[in-house]
């Protein structure tokens, strides 16, 4: 399930998200964690950006665009398939 605009709203600093494409050498979903506050706009109210951060030196945003991608826990990833058919 993707994450709706509420949950996204809701996220915090160092909170966990798990990505349901990408995975690790062993398998598992790739984590990723917040790594800022949560950006809304008051004109756009549909439109949020969440920082985030994997591992050392890899960056990016969560938003409208890439929300069905992540996923709050481990178990929710690891029931989505590895590849989307577009």
């Amino acid at each position: 399930m993707s994450l709706t605009n509420e949950q996204m709203r809701k996220l915090r600093y160092r909170q966990t998200l798990y990505h349901t494409v990408n995975r690790n050498a062993d398998g598992t979903p790739q984590r990723w964690s917040v790594n800022g506050r949560v950006k809304t706009w008051k004109a756009i109210p549909w439109r949020i950006e969440v920082p985030l951060k994997r591992g050392l030196n890899e960056y990016g945003y969560l938003d409208h665009l890439n929300k069905a991608f992540f996923c709050l826990t481990e178990a929710e990833a690891m029931e989505k398939p590895k590849a989307y058919k577009t």
